[in-house]
Order: structure tokens, then sequence, then C-alpha cells
């Protein structure tokens, strides 16, 4: 369980304070979340301070009821927490054998790498010694970096705005990952997203606008209120077409 207690998180801008996030209280156990919202509302922010990449500027963040605020990205990964960036990294070098079994933190067998790697759509044989480099597609990489987060299973696993970058194709197939990572995966996945595909597939919707939780329930709760969100039902309800 993670529980987020009045995270605040302030900017300099010009000289003066901004606050991106205001007293952001919540409790995420579900199997499957999706965190949605205007653009600019603090849900990245809130994913990279859950991650630990930014410090927040109060509150405090528990994971299973041992306090994590202090702990770096590092130390947070080592807790448990798992985070897929909008744009993946590069590792020139690096086979998607070598990343996987770093991931996994131990030597994987070529027969569980390839099971990894069916399982979030790639053919084992035509990727397992493919080098980590600009010859891999947006929706290619993606996919590496979530077989990276299953062989690690983490506790939380953590994808900001999954969705962006990648063609049309690859969006069809991110969507059955997810579906089969809510299926099968142990664990709990936090998912920031626009896509009302992505939204579908969750167990709970946390809705942020103005650096605030606006409301959090289920699909069926949640998706009028965005309907109703004048101004920001195409943004906050992108089809990917």
């Amino acid at each position: 369980m993670l529980e987020l207690k009045n995270i605040s998180y302030e900017v300099e801008d010009d000289h003066e304070s901004r606050e991106i996030l205001k007293d952001v209280s919540l409790s995420i156990e579900d199997h499957f979340v999706a965190i949605t919202g205007p653009n600019g509302g603090g849900k990245s922010t809130l994913a990279k301070i859950i991650a630990g990449i930014l410090t927040p500027t109060s509150g405090q963040i528990l994971l299973d009821g041992t306090d994590i605020t202090g702990l770096n990205i590092t130390e947070r990964a080592r807790a448990g927490i798992s985070y897929a960036f909008q744009q993946p990294v590069h590792f020139k070098g690096l086979t998607v054998k070598d990343l996987i079994s770093l991931a996994a933190g131990r030597t994987m067998t070529v027969s569980e790498i390839c099971q990894i790697l069916s399982e979030v759509g790639l053919c084992a044989k035509e990727y397992i010694d493919r080098e980590i480099n600009s010859s891999l597609s947006g929706g290619e990489l993606k996919r590496i970096e979530i077989a990276m987060i299953t062989a690690r299973g983490t506790k939380l696993s953590i994808f900001d705005e999954p969705e962006a970058g990648i063609d049309l194709w690859s969006f069809n197939s991110l969507i059955h990952v997810f579906e089969k990572m809510r299926r099968e995966i142990n664990g709990m996945i936090l998912i920031i997203s626009h896509q009302e595909r992505i939204l579908n597939v969750a167990d709970k919707i946390v809705l942020i606008a103005d650096g605030a939780v606006s409301a959090t329930g289920s699909k069926e709760e949640i998706m009028p209120k965005l309907m109703g969100m004048e101004g920001t039902c195409e943004a906050l309800l992108e089809k990917h077409q």
C-alpha cells in the first residue's frame, strides 16, 4: 500500500514561489490505478515525487507502512518502486538480454528472458540480442522497458504517460500488454495517462487538477466528471487516432 500524506511541491518561478502540488493526500492499494487530469495539473510531478526523482516541499510518503520520504530514487528502487520514463533511455552497448538480467538483479536464463519478452509482445528470437540503441522504435523501447519492470517484480510500478510518442499499432499493442499485466502481475501498477483506453483498464482512477486531488473512484464514477470538465474533454480523453 502506498500512502501520500499532505504532499506539497513548490518551485521558484521568476523569484516567486509557485505551488505545483497542494496538500495531496492519497492512498493507493488497488492493483491497477490511473492518474489523469488536465495538462499542467501536477500528475507527472506527483509520479516523480513517488519515485524519488523530486523531493516534496512538505508531506510524507509511506510504502507498506514504512516512511520513504527521505529516500532517493536508488533507495526507493531497492525498496520496491520501479519508474518508466515518458521517453525510454538508450543504453549503448547493452543488449536486451543484458538489460533484463540487470533489471532482475541476477543472470537470467535465455528461456526466462524469452518468456518475459513474449509477455510484452516481442519475438524473443528477434530481440534478445538486439542492442538498446536508435534502431529500436519508441514502441519497441516502451515494451522493453515494461519487460525490465516485469523482470524486477517490484511492489509498485509507475508509468508516466506510456502512450507518448508511439504510433497507433504500438499503442494498441501497449494496451494489450497493460491488460495482461493487470491480470497477471503481482504488486501495484500506477499509470499517468490521458488515454481513455488505458483509463478503462484501471481498477481506480484518480483525477488531479490544479495541483490537487479532485476525485477518486471507479471509471464509472470518474469518466462522467472528465466529460463534464469544460475545455478539457479532448485533452483528457484522447483516442490516439
